[in-house]
C-alpha cells in the first residue's frame, strides 16, 4: 500500500520560512512526478509545485506563479522524498499543503497541473501571521 506522509507544516510570521517534507512508502517510483497542491478554507485547491523525474534521474520543476522565486521543490532517490522549500512566506500562503504523486513522466508545467495524480497524502497546516 503506497503512502504519502507530510510534515514540515506549522505557524510562521510573514516573511519567514518553513520546509515540507512528504516521505514515501510502499514502493518507489522510477518514473514519476510529484506535486505540492494547497486549499485554505473556502477555496479550491490549487497547484503550488511539482518535480517529474525519469528512469531515477533528472528532475523538471514546475510553479505555480503565486510561489514562483519563493518555493523550491526538490527530491531525494535515498529518502523516497520531495521536499518544499517556502521562503519569503505571505499571510496568503496559509492552507492545508497536500502532497501527491502520478506514476509518470510529465514534460509540461499544464500536464503537471492538471494530472489526476494516483496518491495523495493527508495535508499538513501551514499558518502565516501577518
Amino acid at each position: 500500500q503506497v503512502q504519502l506522509v507530510e510534515s514540515g507544516g506549522g505557524l510562521v510570521q510573514a516573511g519567514g520560512s518553513l520546509r515540507l517534507s512528504c516521505v514515501v512508502s510502499g514502493r518507489t517510483f522510477g518514473s514519476a512526478t510529484m506535486g505540492w497542491f494547497r486549499q485554505a478554507p473556502g477555496k479550491e485547491r490549487e497547484f503550488v509545485a511539482a518535480i517529474s523525474w525519469i528512469n531515477w534521474s533528472g528532475g523538471s520543476t514546475y510553479y505555480a506563479d503565486s510561489v514562483k522565486g519563493r518555493f523550491t521543490i526538490s527530491r531525494d532517490n535515498a529518502k523516497n522524498a520531495v521536499y518544499l522549500q517556502m521562503n519569503r512566506l505571505r499571510p496568503e500562503d496559509t492552507a492545508v499543503y497536500y502532497c501527491a504523486a502520478e506514476d509518470k513522466f510529465l514534460v509540461t508545467a499544464a500536464q503537471a497541473m492538471g494530472a489526476r495524480y494516483d496518491y495523495w497524502g493527508q495535508g499538513t497546516q501551514v499558518t502565516v501571521s501577518s
